[in-house]
């Protein structure tokens, strides 16, 4: 009954540490995927100068930087935890080892003894031969074998939970200078949030006082998204009117539309509107390599600057000279137009989905061409007199209502 309360104890001791170990790992894990988004967004960073025009791109990203470096302390204070949690278990652990071994060493040296008297009295063959019959001789021989190996696997099961408490005691160093190597990691992070903090201060001081330059930016970049917004209207329209009198028409396939004033589909656009749907959640970024989010959808006061307002119909996400716009998911080149403020502009048509891609330098595509989910659509514009601001609008739009692409978005 010892035994087995004692092999339930390790059981439950080594099943603690294996849950310990394994959560360990996890924030680990997710601290390494905050460090990587904090280089990408210190890249993006260094290659944007700083201008009135992207200062608060800039801030944006700062601020990002600051809150992913948050968690990673929060991660940290939970590693730590996790790590004194993992040595306390280790601790009980060698403990319960020890006290089972010193029992065992105690029952080893007293069955010693016990043969030592035994071996005094008479040795084994006298023992032996001393025996009435063939039968009992046997069974003493036996006995004696059976004793023998008994001895022997017990030194071996000694020597073996020695080297199991030798082994425990050598991870219980590992994990203190882990815990130690933790504590510096903190320090080191905490040291750099009150840099970043410092350089926050700076960013917003250097825009409260450039506050009238930053709403005459934000005025005029909100001219170009309604006149932007204004566009797409119109050809969500055309597309319509268009898609109508296909529906009239007796010589082509069936279309019908989702709602009414909506946008006719036939067959497989209906299908590539249902398949684009199940997808929420899912899509890819419109761009690969380096990028952070700097503006987000719908209207909202920013959360460090007084009086400035915010209004996107999409999201702009800030990436390296370069870079290419991508399509998030299957399509058709539904219209390809240009815009002062945002260059050249990309809508894709998923059925009565639609995905919109501004900014574009240097276009690869063309109004009809079919398109597959990751494929390059054009070179996103580098603003070199906004610091190098290279900046990609991006838009989803289902018929005639704009959606949040982070909420499609993986």
């Amino acid at each position: 009954m010892r035994f087995r309360f004692f092999l339930f104890l390790l059981i439950g001791v080594f099943s603690l540490t294996a849950q310990q170990s394994i959560q360990v790992r996890d924030l680990e894990r997710e601290r390494s995927a905050l460090l990587a988004g904090i280089e990408e967004t210190n890249r993006l960073l260094k290659e944007n100068t700083r201008t009135t025009s992207n200062a608060l791109n800039r801030l944006n990203l700062l601020l990002q930087t600051i809150n992913s470096r948050k968690k990673i302390i929060l991660l940290l204070n939970r590693e730590i935890a996790s790590m004194d949690e993992e040595i306390r278990v280790k601790e009980t652990q060698i403990k319960t080892l020890e006290k089972d071994l010193e029992s065992k060493k105690q029952y080893y040296a007293a069955s010693l003894r016990k043969m030592y008297l035994h071996k005094k009295n008479q040795d084994n063959l006298f023992f032996i031969l001393s025996a009435q019959n063939f039968t009992q001789s046997f069974h003493r021989i036996m006995y004696l074998r059976t004793y023998s190996e008994w001895q022997k696997k017990q030194a071996e099961e000694i020597l073996e939970k020695q080297n199991t408490i030798n082994q425990e005691k050598n991870l219980l160093v590992e994990n203190r200078n882990d815990k130690l190597k933790l504590l510096n990691d903190r320090q080191s992070e905490e040291k750099q949030l009150s840099i970043e903090e410092n350089n926050r201060k700076a960013e917003i001081k250097t825009l409260e006082k450039n506050k009238k330059t930053l709403q005459d930016e934000l005025a005029k970049k909100q001219k170009q998204a309604t006149a932007l917004n204004r566009q797409i209207e119109k050809i969500i329209s055309e597309e319509v009117l268009k898609s109508e009198k296909a529906a009239k028409s007796e010589s082509v396939e069936i279309r019908t539309a989702e709602v009414k004033g909506g946008y006719a589909m036939t067959q497989s656009e209906r299908t590539l509107s249902s398949s684009f749907a199940g997808n929420k959640g899912k899509l890819p970024y419109p761009l690969r390599g380096n990028y952070k989010v700097v503006g987000f959808f719908g209207v909202h006061q920013h959360k460090e600057l007084s009086k400035i307002v915010i209004n996107n119909n999409g999201i702009d996400i800030e990436t390296t000279s370069g870079n290419e716009a991508r399509a998030v998911f299957d399509g058709i080149i539904s219209r390809i137009f240009t815009l002062p403020g945002y260059n050249n502009s990309i809508i894709i048509r998923h059925g009565n989905y639609l995905t919109l891609y501004s900014n574009i330098e240097q276009v690869y595509v063309k109004q009809g061409d079919k398109v597959n989910t990751g494929q390059t659509l054009g070179k996103i514009y580098t603003d070199k007199e906004k610091g190098n601001s290279t900046l990609l609008h991006f838009e989803i739009w289902k018929e005639q209502t704009k959606l949040d692409p982070l909420a499609w978005i993986k």
